[in-house]
């Protein structure tokens, strides 16, 4: 799941970048309205965290924008205040769902994947390149119809590989799109899991799928 965390203060706003990234989700965050817009225009997320308070603009404008803009994505606003008018304001302006500051990191990881859960969405399609099948549903990965086990990191690369199959990917779009844009970790990581998917997905059948493009980063063959 690509969660965008609309938060200017800062501690509040690591918490919950590292609570969500340990839960396996990529995690962007806005720390301005205006910056939450424009990331919720050029980007594609599947929920918005939206803090009531912002420097800028308040929270249940920021949400009533959204909406306007035919963002459908679910919105869980967060607020300092248990006051019940705050929370019908923000109801009202098209978010799913409230959490009062502060809250339990669990609670969060919760109500974020029981929102996921309700929204309306169409079941995934099932990705075939040659004898390779994705299972985006069900997350389940075959080759020659024998089952193989992927880490939740290899997994999101396989998936943005098959979807756009014979297309070259540079690396620093696979960090963006797998991890996050202000991912600061080992550079050469995605050469990792490249190689660690290599391993799972080709080695075990003799197959040579994913294909290193040099100086660029990697294509998934098509033939």
């Amino acid at each position: 799941m690509r969660v965008l965390v609309v938060e200017d203060h800062l501690d509040t706003s690591e918490l919950i970048r590292l609570t969500l990234t340990r839960d396996h989700q990529v995690v962007e965050v806005a720390s301005t309205g205006e910056e939450a817009l424009w990331m919720a225009e050029e980007f594609e997320f599947d929920l918005v965290l939206l803090d009531l308070a912002l420097p800028d603009t308040d929270g249940v404008d920021v949400c009533r924008t959204l909406r306007e803009r035919e963002q459908w994505m679910p919105i869980l606003m967060l607020t300092g205040h248990a006051a019940i008018e705050q929370r019908v304001t923000g109801l009202n302006a098209g978010a799913d769902d409230y959490l009062t500051k502060p809250f339990a990191p669990s609670e969060l990881v919760a109500r974020i994947h029981a929102l996921h859960r309700r929204a309306p969405k169409e079941r995934p399609t099932v990705l075939t390149v040659g004898t390779l099948t994705l299972d985006p549903q069900n997350r389940e990965v075959r080759r020659d119809g024998a089952e193989v086990r992927l880490r939740p990191k290899e997994f999101s690369l396989l998936h943005l590989l098959m979807n756009r199959p014979g297309e070259v990917l540079d690396r620093a779009e696979i960090l963006d799109s797998v991890w996050d844009m202000n991912y600061d970790g080992m550079s050469n990581t995605v050469d990792v899991h490249v190689k660690s998917l290599r391993s799972k997905i080709d080695k075990p059948f003799g197959c040579d799928t994913i294909e290193t493009v040099w100086r660029v980063g990697y294509r998934l063959r098509v033939d």
